[in-house]
């Protein structure tokens, strides 16, 4: 009887250590980070400059492209003088809750404005920077490029200090329809 008793017990210990260690597992599970998501098409709405002027329309026209791995940006502006600026890049990226990583596939930079003419880029050179979350806010420096990054809500704002801020938001798509029978 005392072994049967004894083997109750056994059994019983080890079935509460069993459901124990694996609903703390999810617990854990529930805890640990998730990586944040940026993906989605942003627009960029509006420039501030240093002087308070800002720019919108056809002064300043950009358009930004995330998906799961890639990044495509495309942005253009006019100076008072009329030259123009324009820079189109083409990169993959990953995005954790502590970095984001990016890697150049290609970048095209005309520099009209500070007359440089037209550049290519074609390294496929990784960089990685720190990421700050707090709340729905997550923020970054850009690897490549003086721009520190905010994304929060459906909007991001970029912004190269004493030079502009720049105002993007995410485009949204009207929702897909069933089909009419």
């Amino acid at each position: 009887m005392n072994t049967k008793l004894l083997l109750r017990c056994v059994s019983t210990f080890l079935f509460i250590a069993i459901v124990g260690s694996s609903l703390a597992g999810e617990s854990q599970k529930k805890q640990a980070p998730t990586a944040p998501s940026i993906e989605g098409t942003y627009k960029l709405v509006s420039r501030k400059l240093p002087d308070g002027r800002m720019l919108s329309g056809q002064d300043v026209v950009g358009l930004l492209n995330f998906t799961k791995t890639y990044r495509n940006f495309n942005i253009a502006w006019k100076d008072t003088s009329g030259k123009y600026f324009s820079y189109s890049l083409v990169s993959t990226y990953k995005l954790t809750a502590s970095e984001y990583s990016e890697t150049i596939l290609l970048s095209i930079m005309n520099d009209e404005i500070g007359g440089k003419g037209i550049a290519y880029t074609l390294t496929g050179r990784p960089a990685t920077v720190p990421v700050k979350m707090r709340g729905g806010r997550l923020e970054f420096k850009m690897p490549f490029d003086p721009v520190s990054a905010v994304f929060e809500g459906g909007k991001f704002t970029g912004t190269n200090e004493g030079v502009f801020v720049d105002t993007w938001e995410k485009v949204k798509y009207p929702a897909k329809r069933a089909p009419q029978r």
